[in-house]
């Protein structure tokens, strides 16, 4: 095994495992393995709110029918609390934390539109008004030029104060925002490699700010497109996708594999599980995958 490369799969247990969850589970399986590497399994349940009881268990074993082994043990993000706190106590050592005191609409209200809505102003970069209450804790993006490249989708560049602005890390519900953990939990699980869904995307600049103010290594990235329906909405518990059946996940992981560009045999539609991932290893080519960040599902 090559002990270099660590790739990882982290789902939201919001719902069972769908299609689009799977291809982002088959693109990092097969990075992985095709490298010799070791492929990891993280549950981020870090929002209680959206947190479907059983889902976790579901996800799993969806992934143990679909003949995905995973390697050590299960990390979840509601045990890990005291690292995020640790990380964010460093944060606001550096000087790069401040309280803020803005409600959503006060932001709304004040704010030019960015990537991923209201880009936040720094209002209480120099301090809270007299009279307010903290709500949330933000970090300050001042001079913050993000680079990076995508194996996927190649040259990736967001200029965080103009783009985003200055980004949660603690939330007013008294929850770690998703970019903290997220960064927190691939340094502590030495992930080199990360292939995910380009719905994602929009994110890495964040959380790559964020490992580089906690001396934190830089994995290698690649968003892989996402799938959609026939509305170009993406495929979630929200838009009512499907769970993968787990009692036939052979027809799934091959459209899986045609969805990513990989093109398998005819003759792997009659096959067994163990002989679809032999050649899928084999031939993985991360340079198949369509450079785009959404495609409709295609079928095998």
């Amino acid at each position: 095994m090559n002990s270099t490369y660590r790739g990882r799969f982290a789902p939201s247990p919001t719902g069972p495992l769908h299609f689009g969850s799977l291809v982002a589970a088959v693109a990092s399986y097969l990075d992985a393995r095709s490298r010799g590497g070791e492929w990891l399994v993280r549950i981020e349940d870090l929002d209680p709110p959206r947190v479907v009881r059983g889902a976790a268990d579901e996800i799993l074993r969806a992934l143990e029918a679909c003949g995905m082994q995973w390697d050590g043990a299960i990390i979840c993000q509601s045990a890990r609390f005291d690292a995020y706190h640790a990380a964010l106590h460093r944060l606001r050592a550096l000087g790069k934390v401040y309280p803020c005191a803005c409600s959503r609409r006060e932001i709304g209200d004040s704010a030019v539109s960015g990537i991923e809505g209201p880009v936040y102003p720094g209002t209480c970069r120099n301090g809270i008004a007299d009279g307010k209450v903290a709500r949330a804790q933000r970090i300050d993006t001042r001079g913050a030029s993000i680079a990076f490249d995508d194996a996927v989708q190649g040259r990736i560049q967001q200029n965080l104060e103009t783009d985003i602005g200055d980004f949660v890390q603690y939330r007013a519900d008294h929850v770690f925002a998703y970019q903290l953990a997220v960064a927190v939990d691939d340094a502590g699980q030495g992930i080199t490699d990360i292939v995910r869904g380009a719905d994602l995307l929009d994110s890495t600049p964040r959380q790559i700010y964020l490992q580089q103010l906690l001396g934190f290594p830089t994995p290698r990235y690649a968003h892989v497109p996402v799938a959609v329906n026939a509305a170009g909405e993406k495929l979630s518990k929200q838009t009512r996708a499907a769970a993968i059946d787990a009692q036939r996940p052979l027809p799934a992981l091959l459209a899986a594999l045609h969805f990513l560009g990989q093109n398998p045999p005819r003759d792997l539609g009659t096959a067994n599980i163990a002989a679809l991932w032999d050649w899928a290893i084999a031939n993985w080519n991360i340079e198949h995958v369509p450079r785009c960040r959404a495609m409709e599902r295609r079928e095998a």
